[in-house]
């Protein structure tokens, strides 16, 4: 197994590790999985609850892998089938759903102006929906560079969430991904990908990237956009492993799930399939509402990371909703 294909499956497996880890902890307060599973290494941290079975990966890599499947079968970027997709999933009633992704999927509109819409109506639309989803197409457009990487990640993101914010924290968390695959410390990338950023938003994603910030200083639920990917850079920077940084993420309180899926995707790409915790990936499980009953385990989340990694080229059309 190369490097690139151990990052590769580190970032996708890790994610869906972390969203399974931290589901059951949801809205929970700090410090409940450490206060539950206060020695790592011990077993049983899979322990489902809260509606979610053992090992049950939620809303977030379901969404993952309906992108990862689309960028494989349709051989690039094709927007449209992507949001019927996802429109598939969530008429299917999914255990959990977004309520910002769920208005989008559901309001009847064309894939091309369902978000935009909805954000020109409720002026709030930079939730983190779109960051939890983001290891497939991270990888995939990865070998591609900065500039396509960071493109592809704003029009997968606008799919569903209206406003550029969201767009924005979406192309730093790929573009983290993308240099750590090439076995870079992502965390010294910050700099020149918070310059890459539309500058209307770049000093709210320098706030939460800084070396010197915590989550505590989070002024938003961390179901907004940047105090997640600001979470999940913290957990990454203040620990040295990937069991390490996602037990840090969950033990966050909050919204466990989506800040461990992210934390899980970059610490992933960075520590790599073997450091993610064997007795993690045995009991992962991803159910796919609305796609004859298909369930996913880590074997088929490593084989359509794989095709990911495959030679493709990048679809230029259709575009749009582009920022």
């Amino acid at each position: 197994m190369t490097g690139l294909t151990e990052r590769a499956l580190g970032a996708v497996l890790g994610s869906a590790v972390g969203d399974a880890l931290g589901a059951p902890f949801e809205f929970g307060p700090e410090g409940a999985f450490s206060a539950r599973f206060p020695h790592p290494g011990h077993g049983a941290e899979m322990c489902g609850g809260g509606g979610w079975d053992p090992g049950e990966a939620t809303d977030d890599t379901q969404l993952a892998v309906l992108t990862a499947e689309s960028l494989v079968e349709r051989g690039g970027l094709d927007l449209p089938d992507v949001f019927h997709r996802f429109q598939r999933w969530a008429a299917a009633d999914p255990k959990d759903i977004g309520l910002q992704t769920e208005a989008v999927l559901t309001s009847g509109d064309p894939w091309d102006t369902a978000a935009a819409l909805h954000f020109r109506s409720s002026q709030r639309a930079a939730g983190n929906g779109a960051l939890m989803r983001a290891a497939p197409s991270a990888v995939h457009f990865a070998r591609h560079g900065r500039e396509t990487t960071m493109t592809a990640a704003r029009r997968l993101s606008a799919l569903t969430h209206g406003d550029p914010a969201a767009w924005e924290g979406t192309a730093v968390l790929h573009e983290l991904i993308r240099v750590a695959l090439t076995e870079a410390d992502p965390l010294t990338a910050v700099p020149e990908t918070l310059a890459a950023l539309h500058p209307a938003h770049r000093q709210r994603y320098a706030v939460v990237l800084s070396p010197d910030w915590h989550p505590d200083q989070a002024t938003e639920f961390d179901g907004a956009v940047w105090p997640c990917l600001g979470s999940a850079v913290w957990a990454v920077r203040a620990t040295g492993s990937y069991e390490e940084a996602v037990r840090a993420a969950v033990d966050l309180g909050g919204d466990t799930d989506t800040v461990a899926a992210v934390t899980g995707a970059l610490a992933g790409a960075v520590y790599g399939l073997s450091g993610i915790p064997v007795r993690w990936t045995e009991p992962l499980h991803v159910p796919l509402p609305g796609f004859a009953g298909r369930v996913l385990r880590a074997r088929d989340l490593a084989r359509l990371t794989e095709r990911l990694l495959g030679p493709d080229e990048p679809a230029t059309a259709p575009s749009a909703p582009r920022p």
